[in-house]
């Protein structure tokens, strides 16, 4: 094992928040689009965990969303991944226009 690796990292240190869910999926969208202004996140939180709602410029919709809706489904494995690390137990990811 590396040196400078912890044995036992923390669950839910300060870097593993709901807040920077959202922040990733803002990061990942602006990094994706032509017009990184008009990328806004919502988050809504209930029972089953967090859901995110991400709105483009509908000019780089098909930027988001990729052939055949590959770079959607990326963006909701990314933000899956990401939220179980938080602790999230359910996290969605909505593209709307």
């Amino acid at each position: 094992m590396p040196e400078n690796v912890p044995e036992n990292p923390p669950e839910n240190g300060p870097e593993n928040t709901p807040e920077n869910v959202k922040d990733l999926l803002d990061y990942l969208a602006r990094e994706l689009v032509d017009d990184p202004d008009a990328v806004q996140v919502e988050q809504v939180d209930d029972e089953r965990g967090v859901l995110l709602t991400l709105r483009v410029a509908q000019d780089d919709m098909g930027k988001v969303i990729g052939r055949g809706g590959r770079t959607a489904r990326a963006i909701r494995i990314v933000m899956k991944a990401a939220g179980m690390r938080a602790g999230i137990q359910h996290t969605g990811v909505e593209i709307v226009d």
